[in-house]
C-alpha cells in the first residue's frame, strides 16, 4: 500500500472539492504517492 501522509490526503480531498466534472489521477511510484493531477471539464447545455 503506498506511503499516504494526512497532507496527501488533504490535497487529494481539496482537488475533489473543487472538481465538477473531470478526472483526478493519483501516480503512485515505488509505494509512494508522488504526484496528484487534476483534468476539468467544462460543461455547456446545448439549446435546441
Amino acid at each position: 500500500m503506498a506511503n499516504v501522509t494526512d497532507k496527501k490526503i488533504l490535497d487529494i480531498v481539496t482537488e475533489l472539492k473543487k472538481l465538477k466534472f473531470g478526472s483526478l489521477i493519483i501516480t503512485v511510484h515505488d509505494d509512494e504517492i508522488t504526484q496528484i493531477e487534476t483534468t476539468e471539464k467544462l460543461r455547456y447545455q446545448t439549446t435546441r
